[in-house]
């Protein structure tokens, strides 16, 4: 880590934007690989194509600059977070499009908490 005016950075990039990139590259290879994924999640077409478009959307944003790997960790996570709720209540039901079970219920409550959490704490000036 090198300290540049009180931020800390990872090669150059503040903690979300190194956070961006790296979830956004997971997303990506998530979204390309399809399938059931470690027998844990099952996934449908238009869930892979979600997945390759929060990857493509948070690596682009951590590629613009600190401000918008921020904001974008801020609104995935919270979006996360709203669709662990809603999953919640579509698994089991005709309205589930993009084939959630409770295994990605629990993977959305993380991924919202530690994308949240970190839009919203890391790199505050």
């Amino acid at each position: 880590m090198v300290s540049h005016g009180g931020s800390r950075t990872i090669a150059g990039r503040s903690v979300n934007g190194v956070v961006a990139l790296a979830f956004g590259a997971v997303f990506v290879v998530v979204g390309l690989a399809g399938g059931e994924l470690l027998g844990l999640f099952q996934v449908n077409v238009l869930h892979n194509v979600v997945h390759l478009a929060i990857g493509v959307v948070l690596i682009a944003a951590a590629l613009r600059g600190d401000g918008a790997a921020r904001a974008a960790n801020r609104v995935v996570g919270v979006l996360y977070l709203v669709l662990f709720v809603a999953g919640l209540f579509l698994v089991g039901t005709g309205l589930n499009l993009v084939a959630l079970n409770m295994n990605d219920n629990i993977l959305h409550l993380v991924l919202g908490v530690a994308l949240a959490g970190i839009g919203f704490g890391a790199d505050r000036r």
